[in-house]
């Protein structure tokens, strides 16, 4: 999935990606794998949709 497949409104809110994001790096012990960092920047791309999404929702 690429960036630009992301569409907003995501599904997770930001407090649950932020979760997955601390939860992955902490069962990677701070050095991720290829497949590991695929997962991550996926997850920072719909964490990141999220926080735009929650912003314009208070606004």
């Amino acid at each position: 999935m690429s960036p630009n497949s992301v569409t907003s409104g995501s599904v997770r809110s930001a407090a649950e990606l932020n979760e997955q994001i601390r939860a992955l790096w902490l069962r990677a012990g701070g050095s991720l794998s290829a497949q590991e960092r695929a997962e991550y920047e996926l997850l920072v791309v719909e964490w990141a949709a999220a926080i735009r999404g929650e912003v314009v929702t208070a606004a």
